[in-house]
Order: structure tokens, then sequence, then C-alpha cells
């Protein structure tokens, strides 16, 4: 695998092309009008503009790019996470092409990509479930059986979904067929499927996620757990790993439980497995998202691998060269994703110049961007600017040194999630990992975070001017008269 094609923009793209090129592999960068200036264009050894800024017209324009791949010789399309990231007829395509597709097979996307096969599979492989039915329903009185046998609240979900669209929470019967309608118009318009599917909502639930890694050889390891239960719309905003609520014994659990998840779908590359954890520290499975995951960074640092080396090493047909009982968790790591979002006004996008940009630096920060100052942050893609992720030995070493690392960043031009991040580590019900996927509408609101600055800057204000006071008690000013300076100036 001598050149590698980066079928993605941003910071994936940027974080694709830095493993390839300290590997010795050459890169070729696809971009849309919107992102000519992009920094993962400037890294890549080769970069081809493949057209208009809407994805629609560019990055998922699948046939496009394999083309582009082909014509400047590339051995392998790494597609990074969104767009056709999960896409199977994509990977079956790149096959087809006679290259690489850095990612599990078309088979294994296909199964674990509705969320009905997927959790077919793992029931066969004896993993938990949370209760409710596994096929898809439209009728709504069988819904309000369903209802009535697994008790309310329930949840209904698209099978083709993700993100949180398709997604209806019912707390009472007679809500269900409108809240039925909405899911199913929802996902017909997001995913082209309307299918939906029942299960009992989980009240207090945290998201906790395995990262798995599987060679082409039968090999298949866990590589522990990241907690993502701070989210905004169904979407994650803070993840850490390890997560601080489980136990050893739990962690092997839901490791194995993740194991038997790739084992069932004959999984090969780095994926995840998603779980629910309830109050009583009981596990679910959720989904298995096939690709590499925004978060993974933070399983980097905890266990000193790299993930995107692997994938492609995996890809090329190494075999993974250490076993389970090889791999041990060292300190804690805990990453923000840095969002052109504005967290006073709902977290809606936040578009425009980024007037200045100026990135943290020091031991155990670590920030994977792909923008730079004076850059567009525009309005046809994801809002994300970077992830900022920081390591040290304890769980609260790194919430102080991701407060740090807050302070030090600087973005002017567009609003961002850099101060929610900062409300977040302050909070008490996070500082005790006592928190579920509730905490933004438990515990925020933006008046509260607005009160929550003024009382950092009170406080700074005031200790400020008392460091000034005792810094003039202690200064001794010389007596003029009695300067040598002055009476020689005299003289």
């Amino acid at each position: 695998m001598k050149k590698i094609l980066v079928a993605n923009r941003g910071e994936i793209a940027l974080r694709v092309m830095r493993s390839a090129r300290r590997m010795g592999i050459k890169t070729v960068a696809v971009y849309s009008e919107a992102d000519r200036h992009a920094p993962h264009v400037r890294f890549a050894d080769e970069a081809v503009c493949i057209g208009p800024p809407p994805s629609a017209k560019s990055y998922l324009l699948g046939d496009k790019i394999i083309e582009v791949a082909r014509s400047r010789g590339a051995d392998a399309i790494h597609p990074g996470y969104g767009f056709l990231s999960e896409n199977a007829a994509f990977a079956q395509k790149v096959a087809d092409a006679g290259m690489t597709f850095i990612g599990p097979s078309a088979s294994s996307i296909d199964m674990m990509g509705n969320k009905l096969s997927a959790k077919e599979a793992a029931k066969k492989f004896k993993v938990p479930m949370v209760p409710g039915i596994d096929e898809a329903v439209t009728d709504p009185e069988k819904a309000k059986a369903i209802g009535r046998e697994i008790g309310y609240p329930i949840l209904i979900k698209a099978a083709a979904g993700g993100g949180g669209k398709g997604m209806r929470v019912v707390e009472r019967e007679a809500e269900l067929q409108e809240q039925m309608e909405r899911a199913i118009s929802e996902a017909v318009s997001a995913f082209g499927d309307g299918s939906v599917f029942i299960e009992k909502f989980v009240t207090s639930p945290r998201h906790v996620e395995v990262q798995v890694l599987a060679d082409t050889h039968g090999n298949v390891v866990y590589l522990f757990e990241r907690e993502c239960s701070v989210q905004r719309r169904h979407q994650k905003v803070v993840e850490e790993a390890p997560c601080a609520i489980v136990s050893p014994e739990m962690r092997r659990a839901m490791g194995e439980a993740a194991v038997r998840v790739a084992e069932a779908c004959a999984y090969t590359g780095a994926g995840t497995v998603e779980f629910l954890v309830d109050a009583n520290k009981n596990f679910y499975f959720l989904e298995m998202n096939t690709r590499l995951q925004v978060e993974h960074p933070v399983t980097e640092f905890i266990t000193g691998l790299d993930l995107v080396e692997w994938q492609i090493r995996v890809a090329r047909g190494e075999q993974l060269d250490f076993t389970q009982d090889d791999l041990s968790i060292r300190g804690h790591a805990i990453e923000l994703r840095v969002s052109a979002e504005d967290p006073l006004n709902d977290f809606l996008p936040s578009v425009g110049r980024l007037e200045r940009y100026r990135i943290p630096t020091g031991p155990g920060i670590r920030v994977d961007d792909g923008y730079s100052e004076g850059m567009e942050v525009p309005i046809f893609y994801d809002p994300l600017l970077a992830k900022l992720i920081v390591y040290a030995n304890t769980r609260a070493e790194a919430i102080q040194l991701m407060k740090d690392a807050i302070a030090q960043y600087e973005v002017e031009g567009v609003a961002t999630t850099l101060p929610f991040g900062r409300f977040v580590m302050d909070h008490p019900a996070f500082v005790s990992a006592d928190f579920d996927t509730n905490f933004v509408k438990l515990h925020y609101s933006p008046k509260l975070m607005i009160s929550t600055r003024e009382d950092h800057a009170a406080i700074a204000a005031r200790v400020a001017l008392r460091l000034h006071l005792e810094a003039k008690r202690r200064l001794k000013l010389p007596d003029a008269r009695e300067s040598q300076w002055t009476t020689r100036s005299k003289g």
C-alpha cells in the first residue's frame, strides 16, 4: 500500500494523513470548492477538487471519488467517518475497482448498518438487549400492544437511523400514534427508509461504548470503553476513557460482549459497539458503528495505540501483534468536541470567519483540527472545528488539564462549545461522575452558564485585586532624596 485517497475533509482527513505519512504512505486529498484552502488539502501529497460545496455534489459522490483514486494510482481509500464511511455499496465499489477499502467488508457494514439486523445478529451471540421488539413496526395497534407488554415509557427508533433522527420517546399510549407517525416521516426524510422499531426507554441511561479491533486472521480484541453520556440532541459533546463507574468485572463483560458482536458480523478493522447502561449498571446492546469514531483519540491515549495505523495495517493483511492480555489502561483521557455552535442559543450552528484561531499546547494536550486562522466556517458541513483531547494520570488531573487547555484556546469570529466544555468540567455532577445522558436537560441552561462565567470573572477580579494589594504592600519605593542616582545626577 503506497498511496491512499482520503475520502473526507476537516480534522479527520488530516488525522488520517498524518498517520499515513508517518508510515511512509502517500496521500491524495479530495475537496469541495468551499475547502480549497483547507489544511488537509495543503498537507496531502496530491489534491483534487471534486465539486461544489454541498456534500451531495462533492463528498458523497462515490463514483467520482473512486474515479479520482484510480486516476491518481491510489491503492486504497480511507473514508474517515461520516459521508461514505458506512455506505456498504461504496465499500463494495471500491473493492470491485481493485482497491482496498480501509474498513470492514460491505457485508459487515450492511448487517450492522440496520439496527434491526444488528440486533438480530447480536442476539444470537447472547449479547444483552434492551426489552423490546426486533422487527419493523408500522401498525399503531401493534405498537400499542408492544407498549403495554414492555411498559412505558418506550422509545421509537428508526431502523436505518443515527444521530437522534427518527427517534421519539413516548410517555403514554395516548401519544403513541402521533409520535410514531412523526418518527416514520423523519426516518423517510433522513434515510429513505421509514422502518421503525420499539424498545423500552431506559430513563437514566449512560452511553458507554467499547472500541474493538479485528484483523483478517480471526483475532479480535477490545480496547476498553469510552463514556459518551454528555450529549445534546442525542449527539456527543464530551467523551472520556475509561468510564468512571465501570468496574474491572463489568469492563471485561462489556468487552467480551463487544467482541461477540464483532464476531457476529465477521468484522475487520476498527469498530465501536455502543451500549446503554442503566442505573443498576446493567448494560444493553444499542448498535455497532462500522468505522472510526470521532472520539477515538481518548482510546489512543489510554492504550498507546494508533488506531488509524492499525486500520491501515489490518487493511493490508497484517496480523495484530498483541493479544487481549497484553492490553491495559494507563491514565485518563477526556475529549471535548469544539464545534462552531452557540451554546447560548440552543447549540445552533455559528458560521463566519475565524478572525483569530490559536490552539492550546503543552504536555498531555492534543488538538485534532481542520481549520486555520482566517478560514471561513461553511454552513454546508458538520460544524466540528476541532477535537480538544487531554491526558493525565488521573481523572481529576485530566479535568483540571482540560480547564487549562480551554482557557488557552482562542477562537474569535464564531461561537463555539468551549464555554460549554468549561461548564461541564466545573459541574459537580460531572466531577463526581454522577450523570447520564440527561446531563444537559437536568443541569444546563444558557442562563446558568452565563452566571457561572460571571462568577468566575468576579472571583478572578477579586484574586487579581488581592494580589495587587499584597504586592503593593511588599513593594518598598526608595526615597528619592536618598537615591545615589539622584545625588549623582545633581552633581
